[in-house]
C-alpha cells in the first residue's frame, strides 16, 4: 500500500466514526484523537476499521504507533 493508498483508507475509515472530522486539516505529527477529537471508543473503532480494511492485524502494544498521521502510514506500509 501507498502513502496515498494509507491516507485514503484512513479518510475512508474515519468517515465512518467521525463523519466531521476533517483529516485534511490535521498535520502529520498532530495527534490524531486530539485533532480530530476521538474519544477512547472512537479511537478503538477507528483502528478496529483500519485493521479490518487493511487485512493487516494491528496489536494493542502497536497502538500508540497509530496516534499520529506519520506513523500510522509508516505503520501500515510496513515501516
Amino acid at each position: 500500500m501507498t502513502p496515498a493508498d494509507i491516507r485514503a483508507l484512513t479518510a475512508d475509515v474515519l468517515a465512518g466514526i467521525a463523519p466531521e472530522a476533517d483529516l485534511a486539516t490535521v498535520g502529520d505529527d498532530e495527534d490524531l484523537r486530539e485533532a480530530l477529537d476521538l474519544d477512547s471508543m472512537d479511537f478503538f473503532n477507528f483502528v478496529v476499521g483500519l485493521s479490518q480494511r487493511s487485512g493487516r492485524p494491528i496489536p494493542d502494544a502497536d497502538v500508540p504507533r497509530l496516534y499520529t498521521l506519520r506513523g500510522l502510514v509508516a505503520y501500515l506500509s510496513g515501516g
